[in-house]
């Protein structure tokens, strides 16, 4: 055959057709092309003398930006591997021969992504939209000289160096004799001459795109202030994590940066994303900003740390990608602003952030913690640039491109600060560090990051390395953090019980259990239930589709220990998982004398079924579906028998089916599908087709059971706020667009 096609990964192929000139990538969610690099599928190759990289030179987008919780479209660093490391646009390249890179998809994802890339091209584009962040004129117009010194003097629309071609309805011809069409929603068929391949971009039901790269599990501990490497490597790097941090401060979680499969690092530290307190941000490139809408996925918006100029041009970028307005961010992260240049206090965590010279708004980050005998102190300077480049960018000149000397001076003294330990990125070229740069930092420990090689023996007596899971502990931990979380979890429980009633619950062990335990099986009665403290438990049923994931702060087997019966469920660690061991019958005395049985089993029973929901099955723990559950209006059915909509509430199918409406041909939806939420995504850019007048009533076909739940609570809860807005956004055939459900 002429055409090869490989399968890389779930929701990943790969199209060859030599005799066309086409390599087509289908599918580009976070490291694709790490995918195709371990894959070998990306090779480098030679001409001319001039060595460099083969791989893609198209990409198929998804249909859909989002499936299971997961973007698929993240176009911006296979673009950059076919501009640079392929050499398509770099000058005199043999590879540079006037083809430029292929973006097909719908109209709606091609202008996504082009918006998307052109804010990970530049972050803030005008001095103007820095003001409006912040800053003063001046300050501005001297930032944007140094961004267009980057920028070669301008600043290009992303379509100048890409070709974009609309897939609607029938055959498009993309050149050279092939052809693409949709044959069903995100299933396409390629055909070259007699040839034909069929490229299916949809994820099953609970699947998710895999990580490129082996992560070992590690058990971390809770310390006073400490540094867990999350990886030292960068966006090309196909064996380890991009380049960020953890930070443990006073037993709780903070993140720096939020690279590609994030959730896979947070797994293998044992770390729910429940437990994330906050993410200080560097900067929105892709390596840095990809595992965002993976944290957004909790009962509670996370806490944003960063300057305004970055925040601002994350939250571009953010809404750019989604096609959403800009005030839908603040809608998923707490957002705190950092005054740059200062020490900004975060419950005794001070934090320092500081411009740093960047394609993008950027910021490196001093943190600091007071202590016996002084501060201790942790730099992290992700993407800085070397002092070659800083100086070839330096002119007397204060109206030319680049910087001033003053400000040149600044910066090489800020990247010199002393600090007890630093992490720097050296991964040289035009935007990044050079180790060398740091011969003589007094800094007490030097770590070495940001690269895709191993270390030269030069740098290797400079620095040190920073393996993913190593931990740097700057103030031990002298008590037990995680029985301080128990305590605030067990308080939000049972907010009526006098406190000192509590440590009765209290007074138990915390236990540690290794990954892939079975920590409560199906089928029998538990003698103990656990108070998930730290790490990620699933939460197998009968029924596959209910399967879901816990984390801190939820109880696993608490209706068994209540009943005093068997198990519906199998409750089993993902990674080292932190939990305190409470006694079936301790915990049932204590309900019985303490709290009104009768009102909790009651409640507990509607919180049980909507814990079976798609909506509500992951990341909400059970105080924040407890409080749903008491608000929640159950409505049973008989065939033929209508439902009348509330606009002001979210309605779930427990079981049966509903026809919307009387008419022929009305959408039916069936147990787990759900409707009313699409006034949430009113002012979503993406054009969707206008609201015909009021809904009909609903018609029930068989016995049916309808939950209920005010919108306005829903909506502020992010992951299933993200849930509803996957579903607004989804291109499922065969939904009528008022009518939101579990297209899976």
């Amino acid at each position: 055959m002429s055409i090869r096609k490989l399968i890389v990964a779930n929701g990943i192929s790969y199209v060859e057709i030599p005799a066309a000139g086409l390599y087509l990538l289908c599918g580009s969610p976070a490291d694709s092309v790490k995918h195709l690099l371990r894959r070998g599928i990306i090779q480098i190759t030679e001409q001319n003398g001039i060595a460099f990289e083969n791989g893609p030179n198209a990409i198929l987008l998804s249909d859909t930006m989002v499936q299971n919780g997961h973007l698929c479209n993240l176009a911006e660093f296979p673009i950059l591997q076919m501009l640079y490391r392929q050499g398509m646009l770099i000058p005199n390249h043999p590879n540079n021969t006037g083809r430029k890179p292929k973006l097909i998809g719908t109209p709606e994802q091609l202008a996504a992504q082009l918006r998307y890339i052109h804010r990970g091209n530049y972050g803030l584009i005008s001095a103007e939209e820095m003001v409006k962040a912040g800053i003063n004129e001046a300050e501005a117009e001297e930032l944007m000289r140094i961004k267009l010194k980057f920028a070669f003097g301008q600043i290009s629309r992303p379509d100048t160096f890409v070709d974009c071609l609309p897939l609607t309805t029938g055959p498009l011809d993309i050149g050279d004799g092939v052809s693409i069409e949709r044959v069903a929603n995100n299933v396409f068929e390629i055909r070259y001459g007699d040839d034909c391949v069929e490229i299916d971009l949809n994820l099953r039901m609970h699947e998710t795109y895999p990580c490129p790269y082996p992560l070992s599990h590690v058990d971390i501990d809770r310390h006073y202030f400490a540094v867990v490497h999350a990886g030292d490597g960068d966006g090309w790097d196909y064996n380890r994590p991009a380049m960020g941090s953890v930070l443990i401060h006073q037993g709780r979680v903070y993140l720096i940066d939020a690279g590609p499969n994030i959730h896979y690092s947070l797994d293998a530290l044992g770390i729910g994303k429940k437990e994330v307190a906050g993410i200080f941000h560097t900067h929105c490139h892709d390596d840095h900003f990809a595992g965002l809408t993976t944290l957004l996925q909790c009962d509670k918006p996370l806490q944003y740390f960063a300057t305004p100029l970055v925040r601002a041009s994350v939250t571009r970028k953010f809404c750019a990608l989604l096609s959403i307005p800009e005030c839908e961010f603040s809608k998923y992260f707490d957002i705190h602003d950092l005054e740059e240049g200062k020490w900004n206090d975060i419950m005794g965590l001070e934090v320092r952030p500081v411009m740093s010279p960047h394609p993008v708004e950027t910021t490196v980050f001093n943190f600091r913690v007071l202590w016996e005998g002084g501060y201790r102190t942790y730099t992290h300077l992700a993407d800085i640039a070397s002092f070659t480049v800083l100086d070839s960018m330096t002119h007397a000149d204060n109206l030319a491109l680049g910087l001033s000397p003053e400000r040149a001076q600044a910066i090489k003294a800020e990247y010199l600060r002393p600090a007890d330990l630093k992490k720097i990125d050296v991964g040289g070229g035009m935007i990044h560090g050079n180790a060398a740069d740091f011969v003589d930092d007094t800094s007490k420990r030097l770590l070495l990051a940001h690269t895709a090689r191993e270390m030269t023996d030069a740098e290797r007596r400079i620095g040190s390395g920073a393996p993913f899971g190593t931990l740097d502990v700057m103030i031990p931990g002298e008590q037990n953090f995680l029985l301080r979380d128990a305590s605030e979890f067990l308080k939000s429980y049972f907010p009526t019980v006098p406190v000192e009633r509590l440590h009765m619950l209290l007074n138990n062990r915390i236990v540690t259990f290794n990954p892939e335990t079975i920590i409560t099986p199906a089928g029998k009665i538990p003698a103990e239930i656990y108070l998930l403290l730290a790490g990620k438990v699933e939460m197998l049923t009968q029924d596959p589709a209910n399967s879901h994931f816990l984390f801190s702060g939820s109880l696993l087997a608490e209706p068994a220990a209540i009943y005093d019966q068997p198990s519906d469920e199998t409750y089993r660690s993902v990674g080292f998982v932190k939990a305190l061991r409470l006694p079936s019958d301790l915990y049932r005395n204590f309900i019985e004398r303490f709290y009104s049985s009768t009102d909790l089993l009651a409640v507990r029973k509607v919180e049980e079924r909507l814990r079976r929901t798609f909506l509500f099955s992951d990341a909400v723990t059970n105080p924040i579906l407890f409080s749903l559950a008491k608000n929640c209006r159950i409505t049973e059915l008989h065939a033929g028998e209508t439902f009348a909509d509330d606009p002001e509430q979210l309605h779930l199918i427990g079981k049966g089916r509903l026809s919307m409406g009387d008419k022929e041909g009305a959408p039916v939806l069936g147990k787990g599908e759900f409707w009313g939420s699409d006034s949430l995504f009113q002012d979503a850019k993406e054009q969707q087709p206008p609201a015909a007048g009021p809904l009909p009533p609903a018609i029930a076909l068989d016995s049916c059971e309808i939950y209920s739940v005010p919108l306005k609570l829903v909506s502020r809860i992010p992951v299933v706020r993200w849930k509803l807005f996957e579903a607004f956004r989804s291109a499922h055939p065969y939904a009528a667009p008022r009518y939101r459900g579990t297209a899976r």
